[in-house]
């Protein structure tokens, strides 16, 4: 069963109910706090920044648009056709393309790198909302789309990020209302181990080439003002033979 069976109902839920402005999802922050400081770690690492790069669980395509000034051809995917249309309306001039994807379904990346080839691949914080026997599948599904001559780029939110966004969540004046609509739609962040990451891109056949921690910053504020941020951890990834 892949991710699709049970998530794509609630993220098409989801994005259809997403307000259009930017900010006004969660995570969907400006993206000189967010792709900009992960490129800054990326693109140093890319042996071909000419490959296709991806954007793996792109959403309302924020991101994308970002590495599409920067890259002569990125691909926003996404399983929720729902979020490809908030993509697709926020960049008329077509800077991305945009595919629907689920690249934890058996074949389905397979299928997409005989069409472009190797990627790269770039994916922020997508495992953790994955059933927890999907997420080696998607990783596999990167090391098939990487090939040879790609390489992945994955920012996880780390094991310390479950009590703040628990604390969020359990908060007395009730979840701030960015993260509201989140848990409302049943997509509840899980946990997914620190060192499990690793180990799934190992077990997909990638090396982790580096990695480090850098805090996730998302659109919403605590009621003192101060930038809610979770904390992540990235990793550089290629397959080395």
């Amino acid at each position: 069963m892949s991710v699709a069976s049970r998530y794509r109902a609630a993220w098409e839920g989801f994005w259809s109910e997403a307000p259009e402005e930017p900010g006004g999802v969660f995570w969907d922050a400006d993206p000189r706090v967010t792709a900009a400081l992960h490129l800054a770690l990326f693109e140093p690492r890319l042996t071909d920044p000419g490959l296709p790069l991806l954007d793996l669980g792109c959403g309302n395509g924020t991101q994308t648009r970002y590495l599409a000034d920067r890259f002569p051809h990125v691909i926003g995917a996404d399983l929720a056709a729902a979020a490809l249309d908030h993509a697709r309306r926020a960049d008329p001039a077509g800077q991305a393309t945009y595919r629907l994807l689920d690249a934890a379904e058996k074949g389905a990346a397979e299928t997409l790198h005989a069409e472009l080839g190797d990627a790269n691949v770039y994916m922020r914080g997508v495992l953790h909302q994955c059933e927890p026997a999907d997420r080696q599948p998607l990783v596999d599904g990167i090391a098939a789309l990487v090939g040879e001559r790609g390489r992945a780029f994955v920012v996880e939110l780390s094991e310390a990020a479950r009590p703040v966004l628990g604390a969020l969540a359990q908060s007395p004046a009730g979840p701030p209302p960015k993260l509201a609509p989140i848990f409302r739609h049943g997509i509840a962040p899980g946990e997914v181990a620190d060192d499990a990451v690793p180990e799934y891109l190992r077990t997909a056949g990638l090396t982790v080439l580096a990695s480090g921690e850098l805090p996730l910053t998302t659109t919403e504020f605590t009621p003192d003002g101060t930038r809610i941020e979770l904390p992540s951890k990235w990793l550089v990834a290629a397959w080395t033979g």
